[in-house]
């Protein structure tokens, strides 16, 4: 039995039977679905069992979905959902800690250059300080200019030797300090400051203020001002 036309719904003769997409077409009614123009098995495009042209075959595009009030109401609700976590996982955090911030080797390249710019406007404000120009007053209530002048006898007597004048000009008296132990390598930066070692005993240690002492390191004999976060106490 012959069977019918996928397009025509008649029967199809051998002699004119175009088998494709599952049917059985004439060939003549094997046309595209669009602008009706008839096809062959090299030129077709099927699209849901159906024959298309090269320029009318259907392209898969995404479809909209539509702000119905359903999906309206459902996006709400998942806004709420959302607002309603963040605000129970804030409440947990709440008071918590914050997390240290790991001793990076970047960070600690930051530590240093920020220890340099302080290093150097402080020998920038002790400069003045010495030229008697106006110097900001440190913290910790010394001035670095009051460290190193000389005291009310030694500028009364005249007759003092040297050495005592040496010494109220250019730093404390020895012998009225604290000690303390260096923790940490330094190497003076200027030549108002002193060397030291990991481990060496600063001897006379004076407070000039928060970041600076003066100080007369035991293993070399030689005094001078010190960074105060390189030593402990002893």
């Amino acid at each position: 039995m012959n069977p019918l036309c996928g397009r025509c719904n008649r029967v199809v003769y051998p002699t004119e039977k175009v088998n494709c997409l599952d049917k059985y077409w004439h060939k003549g009614c094997f046309s595209c679905e669009v602008c009706k123009m008839t096809l062959n098995m090299k030129n077709y495009k099927g699209f849901d069992k159906k024959p298309y042209c090269n320029a009318h075959y259907p392209k898969t595009n995404f479809t909209s979905v539509a702000d119905t009030p359903e999906n309206l109401r459902l996006q709400q609700q998942t806004k709420m959902q959302s607002h309603v976590r963040y605000r129970e996982d804030f409440e947990k955090n709440k008071g918590k800690c914050f997390s240290s911030v790991a001793d990076t080797p970047e960070i600690q390249r930051v530590k240093k250059s920020q220890d340099n710019i302080s290093n150097i406007k402080y020998h920038e404000d002790f400069e003045k300080a010495k030229l008697g120009k106006d110097a900001p007053q440190p913290q910790s209530g010394h001035s670095p200019a009051a460290a190193f002048q000389p005291s009310a006898a030694s500028q009364n007597n005249y007759d003092a030797p040297s050495e005592s004048v040496g010494q109220a000009a250019g730093g404390p008296a020895t012998g009225s300090g604290k000690k303390y132990r260096a923790v940490y390598d330094y190497a003076a930066a200027d030549e108002d400051e002193v060397s030291f070692v990991d481990g060496d005993v600063i001897m006379d240690v004076h407070q000039i203020d928060e970041g600076w002492m003066y100080g007369r390191v035991e293993r070399t004999g030689q005094q001078g001002m010190l960074p105060a976060n390189y030593v402990e106490a002893i």
